[in-house]
């Protein structure tokens, strides 16, 4: 082989692009930031289209993203956004996880927040959850709940849960409710052991997967 002929392909060789290395995968914390981040932005851009006070707040709860509207200096959080028995919080999640999985690809599992209406919420169910414990541990005896939407069952299955009892739900929507259970008992035959979304609890085994009807 000539010198010249060594010396082109030697140049071809350094003209030939680089094999690029993939792109690092993103862990869990950074998707659910970017879930938080993409849930913000179309809410301010509703908020900002209905002429609405209201500043976003991003967090990350467990294994999903937290996204808040809350008071903002200019104004209050209109209370109709939260709706009659968080109906239209509800919807407005569900939006707001439709646009993100637009944006992401992947299916959301936000969870969406309006004046506090959740936390003050949750308050309430911790001490349901808890009255029920106890009539459970004295009687021995199962206690059924009220009817409750999928984030208020999934707070109560995780305070029965943490209490060392069991519980799962029963029911159909919009009336499905959570069972409480002493220790040990299995659910009765006919009840269901399959959660709604975001459900955890003695019938679930890790995360459960997430359906339209959660909040």
């Amino acid at each position: 082989m000539s010198d010249n002929l060594t010396t082109e392909v030697v140049e071809d060789q350094a003209d030939a692009p680089a094999e690029q290395a993939p792109a690092p995968k993103k862990n869990r914390r950074q998707l659910l930031e970017r879930e938080g981040e993409v849930a913000a932005d179309f809410l301010e851009t509703l908020l900002d289209i209905a002429d609405l006070d209201g500043d976003i707040d991003l967090d990350i709860d467990g294994d999903r993203a937290a996204v808040a509207i809350v008071d903002s200096d200019e104004g209050r959080v209109p209370r109709r956004l939260v709706g009659q028995d968080g109906k239209v919080l509800e919807a407005l999640q569900e939006l707001t996880r439709l646009a993100v999985q637009s944006a992401t690809g992947d299916r959301s599992r936000l969870m969406l927040d309006v004046a506090g209406h959740r936390a003050a919420r949750r308050a309430e169910l911790v001490e349901i959850a808890r009255t029920a414990i106890e009539e459970v541990k004295t009687s021995g005896d199962s206690v059924d709940l009220e009817p409750m939407s999928a984030f208020e069952r999934k707070v109560v299955h995780d305070e029965v849960l943490a209490a060392g009892l069991e519980s799962d739900s029963s029911g159909t929507e919009p009336r499905r409710f959570v069972v409480v259970h002493p220790a040990q008992v299995a659910p009765a035959a006919g009840e269901s052991a399959e959660p709604a979304d975001g459900e955890s609890g003695a019938d679930t085994a890790g995360e459960a997967v997430p359906d339209a009807s959660e909040v």
